[in-house]
Parts: structure tokens; C-alpha cells; sequence
């Protein structure tokens, strides 16, 4: 997932923005260049701050060189935790995620728990290592 994402990605339950990052693992990629003016809008996700609060100017450069490869995206609005896998975020709504992706989820969760916060562990929606 790139960081860019960041400035438009929104919960889709309750529409939290902007979401938390929780980067597990990335990669660099050689030879990418950020597009000639292309900035992000609202939120800085390599920075991890809200664009009119940087005091420098983002490293448009080397966000674009920098790849999510497994990661969670949090919602501090509602609780909500959504698993980055193999780069692709997964911004599904609860029923989706429950009849079809919770086994996988969960092992997931299992796999990275010692990485990540309880609120997501022990406290994440739909689901939690502590639901199960």
C-alpha cells in the first residue's frame, strides 16, 4: 500500500479520517519518482500528520519509494481494525468481514500480536483476540 493512500482513506463503517497506521513490514522500490506536483491534500501519511501542520516540506520523493507490504489501519473514531496484507489494504464493512475474511483475519491478528496495541488485540471491532 502506498503511503499516499493515506490522505484518502476512510473508515467505512462510521467515516473516520484519518486513520492510524500501523506499519508490521515495507519495502523500498528503486527508481520511483513522486509525479511532478503531486502532493497529498489533507493528511501526510509517511509523516503521519495533517498536511497544514508539517513544518517542512514532505518528502513527496521518498513516500513514493516506500511500500505497505503487511500493516493495520486503525479508526480511533469507532475501534475498527483492517488488516494490510500482501500491500492491499482491506477496507471491507463488518458483514463482509465476518462471512468472509474473519477466519483469516484473525490469524492474522494472532500471527502480529505481540507487535501490535491491546486496543486493537484485545479491544478491536468486529473482532478481537479476546472475542474469539
Amino acid at each position: 500500500m502506498k503511503y499516499r493512500l493515506m490522505d484518502v482513506l476512510a473508515c467505512p463503517e462510521c467515516k473516520g479520517f484519518p486513520l492510524e497506521l500501523i506499519v508490521l513490514s515495507e519495502r523500498e522500490l528503486e527508481g520511483v519518482e513522486a509525479p511532478e506536483g503531486f502532493r497529498c491534500e489533507e493528511f501526510c501519511g509517511l509523516e503521519r500528520k495533517f498536511v497544514k501542520e508539517l513544518e517542512a516540506e514532505p518528502n513527496c520523493k521518498a513516500c513514493f519509494a516506500r511500500e505497505v507490504v503487511e500493516g493495520i489501519l486503525y479508526c480511533p473514531s469507532c475501534g475498527r481494525w483492517f488488516p494490510i496484507i500482501d500491500e492491499l489494504p482491506r477496507l471491507f464493512p463488518d458483514r463482509i468481514r465476518e462471512e468472509i475474511m474473519k477466519k483469516e483475519e484473525l490469524a492474522f491478528l494472532r500471527e502480529h500480536a505481540n507487535e501490535l496495541p491491546a486496543k486493537i488485540t484485545q479491544e478491536g471491532r468486529p473482532y478481537n483476540l479476546s472475542s474469539t
